[in-house]
Formats: C-alpha cells, structure tokens, sequence
C-alpha cells in the first residue's frame, strides 16, 4: 500500500436547483450530471472520479432535498439519507438566492450529528452582494459551526480551485476505490438518458417533464458511430400528445438537441431514434421504479 495516497467519498449535498450539478461537473472537469435551470434534475445518484497520482476523489451528486408525494421521489431521497452517512466529506451546497424556508433542517441535524467534516459552499456569490454575503457567511457559522465555509461560483469556476485543495486536505490514506482510468460508475447507456430528459426538461413546462422517464432500448457501439433507440415513457395519453408535439416536430427538436449533445459527449458520430410511450402512474409504481433503476426501501 501507497501510504502517502489518498482516497475518499465526497458527497455534495443541498436543495434542488442550488448548482450542486454544476460544482460537480466543475469539480470533475466532465459533463456528467443534468444541468438546467429546473428544480428536481438530478433524480439518481451520479459519481465522477478524479484521479491523480497520489489521491482519488469520488464525488458523488445527489438529488436535492424535498419532501417526497410520491415513491419516485422517496427513492430520490433514499439517495440523499445514504450519502450523509457514508462520506468522508460532505460538501452541503447553499447559494445567495434560497430563502430560509427553503432549508430542510432533518438533513441538516444529520450533517452536523455526522462527525464528517463539513464544507458547506455558498453557491452564485456572483448574484449577490458583499455585504448580503457575510450575512449569510455569519448565518451558516451558527447553523453548522463545525463547517468550513466557502463562497464559490461553480458556473464561473470561481473558488473551485479553493474547495478541491480543502478536499485533497481532508481525505483519509488509502489505496484507490476504482481503477485509476475511471470517471464515474455509470454506464454510456445512463447518461444518454440523463441528456434526453435533459432536452425534455428545457423544451417542455408544467409537469411535463416530471412525469418523463427515459429507457434506452438498444445501444450499438461501432468505430464511426453510435446507434441509440430510445423510449420516453409518459404517465398519461395526454402527455404523449404534448411530447410528440404537432407533427412530430416538438419531438424532432429533442432528438436533435440531445444527439448534438451526445456526440459532444462522446466525441463521434450518433445516430438516436426516439419514441414515445404510455407508462401508467410509473413514479408510484415499485415495479416501474426497480425496472428504472431507483432503489427502494
């Protein structure tokens, strides 16, 4: 064994819509989690690896903190109780804009009952004020006094930098968890479902896109190209219409949004077919959920 190598869990942590996808893909310096500006993005838990000669963090993205209405959301949360309590560091993501109320104080009791140490990050200082911030900055020291807090713009890499040197600082020894040429634990077929439900979340309003899960049906590897087929599942007949769209065509401008992603992803050449399916009431259904991939109590 290295005895001078590091490893450990890092597990990012807060309220739906507060850019924990957008410091973790920062952080990792890849793609990896669902970015958009809707609320409830992240609905599994996503890991992305950095390796370097002497350490390896795994980061670890979860769903933001809510209070379940149905069982799509219970596992959700599951996700969320788990990485509390097996991290080696938690980092809690607040920003400048959530009010207190939007706070959920069951999960915070748990961080602070942990033992683990804490970076809490104070998210978008770039849409505040100096003065607004050291408010908060005192607020967070009396909430979680044992914490290390720092402020950062993920969406401006501002202070990343700052919170991976606090990391690397604060990793157990131990030998690498995954092989060193790992990103993340998910598989080609995961993320390109994760950047289909993307384009439906930023092309479709309401509850659209909350009530959409993707399966990938078939996934072909060849050297130039890859063949993707792909069903979107809806929870009623109605929704199925919305998707399509008129003639096709708001279904069309998913396909094309998301192929273009997926080959900037991958770096070749995709080809994606997409369909649209009826799936009833899937997200109370543990049947439909085990199937998608949610783990349930």
């Amino acid at each position: 064994m290295n005895n001078n190598h590091k490893s450990g869990f890092v597990n990012i942590i807060g309220n739906p819509n507060v850019g924990k996808s957008t410091l973790m893909n920062a952080l990792v310096g890849e793609r990896l989690s669902i970015i958009t500006s809707k609320a409830q993005t992240t609905r599994h838990r996503i890991m992305g690896i950095v390796n370097g000669d002497d350490f390896q963090i795994v980061y670890s993205d979860t769903p933001g903190i809510l209070k379940p209405n149905y069982k799509l959301q219970e596992s959700m949360m599951k996700f969320v109780r788990g990485a509390v309590s097996d991290a080696d560091v938690i980092l809690y993501v607040t920003d400048t804009v959530e009010q207190p109320s939007d706070r959920n104080t069951d999960i915070l009791e748990k961080i602070a009952l942990s033992g683990i140490p804490v970076l809490l990050i104070i998210n978008k200082i770039d849409l505040t004020t100096q003065e607004k911030l050291e408010e908060l900055v005192a607020f967070w020291h009396e909430r979680l006094p044992m914490a290390t807090i720092i402020p950062a713009s993920a969406k401006e890499s501002f202070n990343i930098g700052a919170i991976f040197d606090r990391i690397l600082s604060l990793l157990p020894q131990g030998e690498p968890f995954y092989p060193k040429d790992t990103l993340t634990d998910k598989t080609l077929r995961f993320f390109a479902s994760e950047i289909i439900r993307e384009k439906i979340l930023t092309n479709y309003e309401k509850e659209i896109p909350y009530c959409c899960e993707i399966e990938i049906d078939s996934y072909k590897e060849e050297a130039a190209i890859d063949r993707i087929s792909a069903t979107i599942y809806v929870a009623r007949d109605s929704q199925k219409g919305i998707v399509i769209g008129h003639k096709g065509e708001k279904l069309k401008k998913v396909g094309q949004q998301a192929r273009q992603d997926l080959e900037r992803f991958l770096d070749k050449k995709v080809f994606l077919q997409l369909f649209v399916k009826v799936n009833d009431d899937w997200r109370n259904s543990d049947r439909q959920l085990r199937r998608f991939g949610y783990e349930l109590e």
